[in-house]
This record gives C-alpha cells, structure tokens and sequence, in this order.
C-alpha cells in the first residue's frame, strides 16, 4: 500500500509540474524575448554574483509563477518593495522574483552541497541539509543587505561633489533638470548618478519635483538624502534661491563624513585591542620565550 500510494503522489507531482510547465510555455517565452533584448542584463546578472547569476534561470522559470499566484504575495510585495529599490536591485528583479529566490535557494544549497560531497567522494554528515536549507532561506536578504549598505556608502562618498556640481550649474542659471543632467556629465557613473537619472527620468514623465524627490529619499533609505530632499522640497515649495542652500548642504555633507572617518578611528583602536591580546601577544611571548625556555631545557 505505501509504495503505491507513492508511485501515486510522484505521478501526480509530474502531472502537476508538466501541466505547468506547458501552459505558461508561451508566456515565458515571449518573456525570454523581451529580457533578451535588453542588451544590460546579462552584465547586471553577473556583477550581483555567482549564486543570482546561476539562480536566476532556475527559480524565473518555475518559482517566480507559483509565487505569482499565491494569495499573500502584496504582503512581502510590500515588505521586500524598499530593500531592493535601496540596494538598486529593482531592475533586476521584483519582489516576486526576491521571494522566488529566496525558495529556491532552500533545495538550491542543499542540492549543491548534494553534488560536491558526491564528486568530492566525502562523508560530510547529512544533518547539515536542514542548516543549508535554513541558510539558503535567509541568504537572499543578507546579500540585499550588503548591497543596500555598499550602495548607501557610494552614495555619500560621491554627494560632497554632486552637490557642490549642483550649486554651480544652479548659479550659472540652469534650471534644476539641467544642473542635474550636467552633474551627470561630470561626475564619474556611481548609485547617485543613477538616482539623479531616475529623478530626471520621473520629472520628464510627469511627476512634480517634490514627488521626485520623494521618491528618491524613499528609494535610498538615508539621513543625508532625505535631508537633501527635504531641503529642496522646502525651497521649491516658497520660491527660494535653491544655490545658496546646496552650497550649505555641501558643507554639512562634508563636515558629517569627516566626523564620521574621526569616529572610524576612534573606534580602530579598540577594535583591533581583541586580535591584538588573543593573537599577537601570545606569538610575542611565544617567540621571546620559547628560545629562554629551550636553553633552560638544555642547561638542565
């Protein structure tokens, strides 16, 4: 009775998985197309890492459709919207696409460590799958977390001279879009580059400065972005002279990352007093009194 009603449960999970697989053939073709003519995103795919790179195939292909279809799929639309727009991942995937990734990769390691401990020829215990499994769960959301921190770092190192760029041009009388497009020119490719691009992109299509500027703050997730924001918004909004208020948010940036490099290191020194007692002091000890304890040895 058991081995029928599995041979019955394994027939019916491939009735199920082909019936899929060929009624959203046609669509995912036609999607296949589209992203095939986007000539970016195979670069993009790569540069974000080997797990996304080789993942993507697999979980675009059979997850993101089951994830498509499940009832509480706004609830972590929501909850997923913000950390890939914040690590500049949005086009690059979706929230659905984020979750899909995020089932995949719970038989995606285990299957992976599966093989290597196979061609390895190596007994590495099997109790390790269900850890694999928990940690392919929650990979997804620390590598979005590293990204939306380097991003976020990226984006102060390059806003001194972005602003101090838009204060210049807004001076020299360009209007707000072409002092941005003129930083754009100027400055070398970076995360703010793209959110400028993304504002003047929004402005063009119809939305109002302010909700531009919105967006911006809402995408990057920064103290410092949304008070760059909120100060524009505020300046637009009575008429102000948007040149002097750059200039003075230029040096405020300025003056928060070098107080922040002081508190780097400040926080150096203690950081490194933990190796310094468990690692180098003992080797120290090591070296001086291994030779004083040899000839103590010896002379005895």
């Amino acid at each position: 009775m058991l081995m029928w009603a599995s041979v019955a449960l394994m027939g019916l999970a491939v009735f199920i998985l082909t019936n899929m697989i060929f009624n959203d053939e046609d669509q995912f073709k036609a999607q296949e197309k589209l992203e095939e003519s986007d000539q970016r995103a195979p670069n993009d795919f790569a540069k974000h890492g080997i797990v996304l790179r080789y993942s993507r195939p697999f979980f675009k292909r059979y997850f993101t459709p089951i994830v498509q279809t499940m009832k509480n799929k706004k609830k972590f639309r929501e909850k997923y919207r913000r950390p890939l727009a914040s690590g500049g991942l949005t086009e690059i995937m979706s929230p659905e696409d984020f979750f899909a990734f995020k089932l995949f990769l719970i038989i995606g390691f285990p299957i992976v460590f599966m093989a290597v401990r196979w061609f390895l020829e190596e007994t590495w215990p099997l109790s390790m799958i269900p850890i694999l499994a928990g940690l392919g769960f929650v990979y997804p959301d620390i590598w979005v977390k590293g990204k939306k921190e380097a991003r976020q770092k990226e984006i102060i190192s390059n806003m001194p001279f972005a602003v101090d760029m838009l204060a210049l041009s807004v001076e020299a009388g360009f209007l707000f879009i072409a002092a941005m497009t003129k930083v754009i020119e100027k400055a070398k490719p970076s995360a703010l580059t793209e959110e400028f691009e993304t504002v003047i992109r929004e402005i063009r299509i119809g939305s109002s400065r302010a909700e531009a500027l919105r967006n911006m703050a809402w995408r990057v997730d920064m103290i410092q972005i949304s008070s760059f924001c909120a100060t524009l918004i505020a300046a637009d909004s009575v008429g102000a002279s948007i040149g002097p208020i750059l200039k003075a948010l230029s040096v405020e940036i300025r003056q928060k990352r070098s107080a922040d490099a002081e508190k780097a290191g400040a926080t150096a020194a203690t950081k490194i007093l933990f190796p310094m007692l468990f690692l180098i002091v003992p080797a120290v000890f090591i070296m001086i009194g291994a030779p004083l304890a040899i000839q103590s040895f010896l002379g005895n």
